[in-house]
C-alpha cells in the first residue's frame, strides 16, 4: 500500500474517530442523568490505592481475559495491548532484545529490555532494581488481566517516566481443571501449553507450563523457550491470605538477526545483517524466580500488605563484534541475584457524611547484585576474558498516597516518594589508574496531586500534576571510554507532567476517554553508537518536550460485537540539545510516531463462534536525532476466528488466524540512532497459525 493510500485511510479513520468521541462528549452530560444500568465497575489495582475506573485520577486502561486471548496466537504484550491509547510496541519478532515499550515516548530510548516503564506481575516486580526490566517470564496462556497506567508514576511506583503495567495471572477455578492447547504456523511456529488448577479447601492452585519453538521469518531469528507459571493462594480464617508466585524461564537460543541498511532491505528482507551471521549473535537465558504476599486485614477499615520477591538470572548475550575499540569484548556473560522486601499498610474510613478518604503509605527495600563478564567473540566462539566486574545496586524508598472524597462529587489525591539509589562497581581485573572500580548515588523526591470530578455516576474530570524520576540502567552506565567503569557524565533523567483528561460512560455499553498531557523532561537519556564500537552507549540531552492527546473509546454496536477505536498523537521535541558538536535543538526525538490509530472488531455469537479484526496506523517516524532518517507510514491489519464449546465436562477451542492481511512492507523495529545506516529491522510478511485448546473439568 502506498504512503499516499496511508495517508487517505488514515484521514478518514481519523476523522471518524474523532467525531465518534466529540459525539460521546457532547452528549455525555445529558445521558449522565438517565437511569439505566451501569457496566460492571471495573476496579483498578495498580495505582496502589483500588480504584474504579471512572474515578483515576490518572490515565488508564484494563484489558481483560477475553481481550487477551479470544483467538490470538499470544507470542507478545503487544497483541492484547495494541489498543491502548499511548502504547507504541516495537521489536516483536526478535527476542534476543525483548519486547520494545513505550508509553508517552517514555522507553523508546531501550536498545535491550524495557526502561522507563515498571512491570509488575500479580504485584511481584519484574523490573529490577536498576530499572531495566522484562517480560520473558510472561506467559499470556494463564493471564487473567492487565492494568496499564499511562504517564509519570515515580510518586508511586518509583523510578519510571512513562507508566506502569500490571498483569494478573488467574487464580485457579471452583472445579478441578486440565486444560492442554497446541498452536502452529508460519516460520516454524509451534506451542504446547498444559494447565491445571483448582480450590483445594483453603488453598487455591493454578500451574502453567508451555514450550515454543520458531525459526523465525529471517535468517539467524531462531527461538526456543520453555516457561512455567504458577500461583498459590491460602486463605486463613481471619481473613489473611498467603501468596506464592513460582516462575522459571528456560531460552537456550534467541538468535538475533541484526538491523540491516535500506539498501539491504530492498534487496532481502529476510536477511540477517552479515556481521550477525559472522559472529552469531543471540542470547541464552535461564531464570527463576519466586516472589510471596501475605495480606492481613488489621480491622474493618485496614489492611497490611508484605511481599518479598527473589530473582537468579544468568544471560550470555553475543554481539555483532569480536572486541571493540574500547576493549570490550564482544560475548557478554551476566549472573544475577536480585531481591527485595516491601510494606505496606492501608487504611480506608469516613471523614464526615460521604467524605470517604484512603490512605496508604510503606516501604521498599530492593537490592541487585551482578557479575558482569565480557570475552571476546570470534566468530561465535568464547575467546579471552576482557571485563570481570562486580555491579552492584541497592535502592530504598518511603512512599504514601492519600484519596480523600472532600465533597460529594469531589477527590482529591496526593502522593509522595523519597527514593534512594546506591550504585556499586568493583573492577576485579584492571589495577591502579585502569582500575573502572566506583560508585554514585542517585536521589529523587517525587510528588504528585490529582483531582477528580465525578459530575455523575457516568462520567467525570480529572487532572493531575505528577512527576518521573529515571535514573540509567547498569546496561547504559556502560562507559564509552574504556571496557570497565561507570559512565560518569550520564544523570538520572527528571519529567514533570501536566494531565486534564475526561472519560465516561454515553451508555452501558459505550465507554470513552480522552487524554491530554504536556511534559518537561530534563536531560533525556538517549541513546548513540561510536563508530567502532558495535553497541549502544547513552548521553543526556538538555531539555525536551513530550506533549500529546490519547482518546479511545469502545462501543457494543449489537448484541455480540464490540468496536474498539484509539488514537494516539504525540508530539517529541529536544528543546536543548548538542550532540557531538552538532545543534538538535528543535529535533524530533526519534523512535516513537507522531500518529497512531487502532481499530478493532470483536464478535462473539451465542452458538460459541467468535471471530475478531484489528487494523492498526503507524505514522512515519524519526529514525535518529539528526531527523535525516525517516520511515514510512504503514497499516497492519490482522484477522482471528474460533468456535469455544463449554459442555458440563468437556470444553475445546479451535482458532486461526493471519497476521499482516494484506501483506505490508514494514520494519517490525527500528534501532535508533544507528551506526553505518543499520537502522532496520523488517517485519514477516503475511502469515498465519492455528491452533487446538482442550480442557476436562473433573
Amino acid at each position: 500500500m502506498t504512503v499516499a493510500r496511508h495517508i487517505q485511510f488514515s484521514s478518514r479513520i481519523f476523522t471518524g474517530s474523532i467525531s465518534l468521541l466529540l459525539s460521546c462528549f457532547a452528549f455525555s452530560a445529558a445521558l449522565a442523568q438517565s437511569n439505566g444500568e451501569v457496566l460492571e465497575e471495573v476496579i483498578v489495582s495498580a495505582t496502589r490505592i483500588p480504584t474504579d475506573w471512572l474515578q483515576l485520577p490518572v490515565a488508564g486502561s484494563q484489558i481483560d481475559a477475553r481481550q487477551i486471548h479470544a483467538g490470538r496466537q499470544a507470542l507478545g504484550l503487544d497483541e492484547a495491548l495494541a489498543g491502548v491509547p499511548g502504547l507504541f510496541f516495537q521489536n516483536r519478532y526478535n527476542f534476543a532484545q525483548d519486547l520494545r515499550i513505550s508509553i508517552r515516548g517514555f522507553g523508546a530510548r531501550a536498545n535491550f529490555g524495557i526502561r522507563g516503564i515498571k512491570i509488575y506481575a500479580d504485584d511481584i516486580p519484574l523490573t529490577m532494581p536498576d530499572g531495566q526490566g522484562n517480560v520473558d517470564s510472561i506467559d499470556l496462556g494463564s493471564a487473567e488481566r492487565i492494568e496499564v497506567i499511562r504517564g509519570p508514576v515515580s510518586a508511586i511506583y518509583g523510578a519510571s517516566g512513562g507508566g506502569v503495567i500490571q498483569i494478573f495471572t488467574q487464580d485457579g477455578p471452583d472445579r478441578p481443571t486440565v486444560s492442554a492447547s497446541a498452536s502452529a504456523g508460519a516460520y516454524g511456529y509451534r506451542k504446547a501449553q498444559l494447565k491445571a488448577g483448582s480450590q483445594f479447601g483453603s488453598w487455591n492452585a493454578l500451574a502453567n507450563i508451555s514450550g515454543t519453538e520458531l525459526d523465525g521469518y529471517r535468517d539467524q531469528s531462531r527461538l526456543e523457550q520453555t516457561l512455567f507459571n504458577s500461583k498459590f493462594r491460602y486463605d486463613f480464617t481471619d481473613g489473611a491470605s498467603l501468596t506464592i508466585v513460582l516462575n522459571a524461564v528456560d531460552s537456550p537460543q534467541a538468535d538475533d538477526a541484526g538491523a540491516l541498511t535500506a539498501a539491504e532491505v530492498a534487496a532481502n528482507p529476510r536477511q540477517a545483517a552479515p556481521r550477525n551471521l559472522q559472529f552469531n549473535t543471540g542470547e541464552a537465558l535461564d531464570q527463576q524466580q519466586l516472589g510471596l504476599a501475605w495480606r492481613k486485614p488489621l480491622s474493618a477499615n485496614s489492611e497490611v500488605l508484605l511481599r518479598a520477591y527473589g530473582v537468579s538470572r544468568t544471560l550470555v548475550n553475543r554481539l555483532a563484534f569480536d572486541i571493540n575499540a574500547n576493549g570490550q569484548g564482544g560475548s557478554v556473560d551476566l549472573a544475577r541475584e536480585a531481591g527485595g522486601l516491601s510494606a505496606q499498610w492501608s487504611n480506608s474510613n469516613d471523614l464526615g457524611e460521604g467524605r470517604r478518604n484512603q490512605l496508604v503509605f510503606g516501604l521498599d527495600l530492593d537490592a541487585q547484585r551482578d557479575l558482569r563478564e565480557r570475552y571476546i567473540n570470534n566468530r561465535g566462539q568464547l575467546g579471552a576474558l576482557t571485563t570481570r566486574q562486580d555491579e552492584d545496586v541497592d535502592a530504598r524508598a518511603l512512599f504514601i498516597e492519600n484519596a480523600w472524597g472532600f465533597r460529594p462529587q469531589w477527590t482529591l489525591t496526593i502522593g509522595a516518594r523519597l527514593d534512594q539509589m546506591d550504585y556499586v562497581v568493583n573492577d576485579r581485573l584492571a589495577q591502579g589508574s585502569m582500575d573502572g572500580s566506583g560508585e554514585t548515588d542517585f536521589s529523587q523526591f517525587s510528588p504528585m496531586a490529582g483531582l477528580v470530578y465525578a459530575r455523575s455516576d457516568l462520567w467525570n474530570w480529572y487532572g493531575n500534576v505528577s512527576t518521573a524520576f529515571d535514573p540509567p540502567a547498569f546496561s547504559e552506565l556502560a562507559n564509552p571510554d574504556g571496557p570497565t567503569g561507570f559512565n560518569q557524565n550520564l544523570e538520572p533523567q527528571q519529567a514533570t507532567n501536566y494531565e486534564i483528561g475526561l472519560r465516561g460512560l454515553i451508555k452501558p455499553e459505550w465507554q470513552y476517554e480522552l487524554a491530554l498531557f504536556h511534559i518537561d523532561v530534563n536531560d533525556e537519556i538517549v541513546p548513540f553508537e561510536l563508530t567502532g564500537s558495535g553497541q549502544a552507549f547513552f548521553r543526556n540531552a538538555g531539555e525536551s518536550t513530550h506533549q500529546g492527546l490519547e482518546a479511545a473509546t469502545r462501543i457494543e454496536l449489537m448484541q455480540g460485537l464490540t468496536a474498539s477505536l484509539s488514537y494516539t498523537w504525540l508530539d517529541l521535541v529536544y528543546d536543548e540539545f548538542t550532540e557531538a558538536g552538532a545543534d538538535r535543538s528543535g529535533n524530533t526525538i526519534p523512535g516513537v510516531p507522531e500518529h497512531q490509530l487502532m481499530l478493532d472488531l470483536a464478535w462473539q455469537h451465542d452458538s460459541g463462534f467468535f471471530a475478531g479484526w484489528d487494523a492498526l496506523y503507524v505514522g512515519s517516524l524519526q529514525a535518529n536525532n539528526a531527523n535525516t532518517v525517516e520511515t514510512d507510514a504503514y497499516l497492519v491489519s490482522n484477522l482471528r476466528l474460533g468456535y469455544r464449546y463449554e459442555g458440563e465436562s468437556w470444553s475445546f477451542e479451535p482458532f486461526a488466524g493471519i497476521y499482516n492481511l494484506f501483506d505490508e512492507s514494514y520494519n517490525g523495529n527500528i534501532r535508533v540512532n544507528a551506526a553505518f545506516g543499520r537502522y532496520y529491522e523488517p517485519a514477516p510478511e503475511r502469515n498465519g497459525y492455528a491452533g487446538l485448546v482442550l480442557a476436562y473439568r473433573f
